[in-house]
């Protein structure tokens, strides 16, 4: 889990109207900053599974509540190169963002997010097993909780990829650079530019 500024924390217990469209669009990716990374784990999980073209759908579950579904396709062929297209959506999805981990006081985050539409998650893969790995995630989903609204994540990704001990792939956990924007139903942006 990632730490926003201890400003934040005051505004989201104060109410919308103390919050800036820029600060919600922040607060809107905080939400949805483990779920990138649950994204992409589940469609590299699916791709090592599969035994076609068609990627194995993937479920799991929110940390607070609801469910994310992974599926899609990936470049057929033997080659150490390969292109995934992924779909994401997610139901009555929520995880526990801690604004301040340092602050003993009630500072989570309680969102819950819905697909609007799917998201799009396309990931080149080259080298595999030990090489690389990017791509982009675009989705816009719709907020209950804590905000309101909808909110368009776009960013691209860029990391490393590993053995996963069976003869698949998986992500270098805390090597993936995550770079684009939030932006919300109010015209706020928020400019995104983090590890996971």
């Amino acid at each position: 889990m990632r730490t926003v500024t201890l400003l934040l924390v005051g505004l989201v217990g104060c109410g919308g109207s103390h919050v800036t469209s820029d600060e919600e669009a922040e607060l809107a990716y905080v939400g949805l900053d483990q779920a990138v990374s649950r994204a992409m784990d589940l469609g590299l999980k699916g791709f090592s599974e599969a035994s076609s073209a068609n990627i194995d759908t993937q479920h799991d579950d929110g940390d607070v509540s609801g469910t994310m579904t992974v599926d899609g396709q990936a470049d057929q062929g033997a080659s150490a190169n390969k292109g995934l297209r992924l779909d994401v959506v997610v139901d009555d999805y929520a995880d526990v963002e801690d604004l301040d981990p340092s602050d003993p006081d009630d500072d989570d985050l309680f969102v819950t997010y819905d697909s609007i539409d799917p998201a799009s998650v396309d990931l080149q893969l080259k080298s595999m097993p030990d090489g690389t790995l990017s791509g982009s995630f675009d989705g816009l989903f719709g907020m209950v909780g804590d905000l309101e609204g909808e909110v368009t994540i776009a960013v691209t990704l860029d990391g490393t990829i590993e053995d996963d001990g069976s003869g698949g792939v998986q992500r270098v956990v805390g090597d993936t650079h995550v770079v684009g924007t939030a932006t919300n139903d109010h015209g706020g942006v928020y400019d995104i530019d983090v590890t996971l």
